[in-house]
């Protein structure tokens, strides 16, 4: 009996010792720690059992150095991805600022012509009222003072015409420079009639002063009843006067293929404003080369252009698309190649 309890013992603490200290190693890998390592006295079953942990706790090791290694590699990539989207950024910016600067580039010659109109009548308007002073200072040398009553009527009525085409010159500047800026994002209520005649008028003008022989016709139709809608009227603008300039150039370029084959065309643009509950619809028709239907699906992508190289950055679409998209509502576009196009804007109230 007393050999059988010494044997016992001894073979307790034979298992007992390797398990507990196992036991202790897995508390502390369990903690983080996976330099530890239990001691190997034996090749029985305790002995298999140690050097199976001990081979886990490697294992464990190197996923671990991998893991380390893979997170500073992604911290990294990480790194290289947040400034390589900041370049991004700025360079959308740049480019926004450039179609936007080539929009007014497309202004310049219309903003030209329309700000003369005004101008000639301060002019003409000036240089009468000079004659009329001197005809009024005669009149009053003579005691004249019924026809110098006359003269000043004659004289204020000039003036309120020289303060009311002043004003207009000082409004197409305005407009211009607003254009130029780059857009605050602050929505105002606008009339949509009045923008899209402003830019209309502007689009036509620029594209004659770059080919006087040619002469298209627009027409515009504007819903009187329209209500004014809260958005940005610089973006609003900036997608009508895109939109334009899209119309009179398919139009010239078609224009151009027909006085080659001695067939008549008549080039033109019809602008079309009309309002419901909870939209209003602007639509841009043009009478055209139109747009194939291969290409009607990428039309709104960026940099995709159909124009030759040097005369389309391939941003207006895309930009306009982007615009009315963040305004909350649509471009539509119906066509047929060699005849027609016609975009659609809808604006939500």
């Amino acid at each position: 009996l007393l050999i059988g309890i010494l044997m016992g013992l001894l073979l307790a603490r034979k298992v007992s010792v390797p398990v507990m200290a196992l036991r202790d190693a897995a508390t502390k890998v369990g903690e983080g720690d996976l330099d530890q390592k239990v001691k190997i006295n034996s090749n029985d079953e305790i002995g298999q059992l140690g050097k199976a942990f001990n081979n886990m706790v490697d294992d464990l090791s190197k996923a671990r150095g991998e893991l380390d290694r893979n997170n500073s590699e992604l911290t990294s990539t990480n790194a290289t991805l947040k400034n390589t989207l900041e370049e991004l950024k700025a360079a959308q910016v740049q480019l926004i600022q450039s179609e936007k600067m080539a929009s007014l580039g497309e202004l310049t010659a219309g903003i030209a012509h329309e700000i003369q109109n005004p101008l000639n009548f301060v002019n003409n308007f000036s240089e009468l009222n000079t004659e009329l002073i001197q005809e009024m200072t005669h009149e009053l040398s003579a005691g004249n003072y019924a026809e110098v009553n006359k003269i000043a009527l004659d004289v204020n009525e000039n003036q309120l015409k020289i303060t009311h085409h002043g004003k207009r010159a000082d409004a197409i500047v305005k407009g211009m420079l607003h254009h130029s800026r780059k857009s605050t994002g602050q929505k105002e209520l606008t009339d949509i009639n009045a923008l899209a005649d402003e830019y209309l008028r502007l689009s036509y003008h620029g594209i004659r002063a770059k080919d006087k022989t040619f002469n298209p016709s627009y027409k515009s139709r504007y819903d009187e009843k329209l209500r004014p809608i809260n958005v940005v009227s610089q973006d609003i603008g900036r997608v009508l006067l895109n939109l334009y300039n899209n119309a009179f150039y398919s139009v010239k370029a078609k224009f151009n293929e027909q006085n080659k084959k001695q067939v008549p065309y008549e080039p033109t643009v019809i602008v079309t404003t009309s309002g419901f509950d909870d939209k209003m619809l602007i639509t841009i028709r043009d009478n055209g080369m139109g747009i194939s239907k291969k290409i009607l699906d990428k039309i709104y992508q960026p940099f995709f252009t159909t124009k030759p190289t040097g005369e389309g950055t391939g941003l207006g679409l895309s930009l306009s698309y982007d615009i009315i998209k963040a305004h909350g509502g649509n471009i539509l576009v119906e066509t047929s190649e060699g005849e027609f196009a016609e975009f659609i804007i809808e604006l939500v109230y």
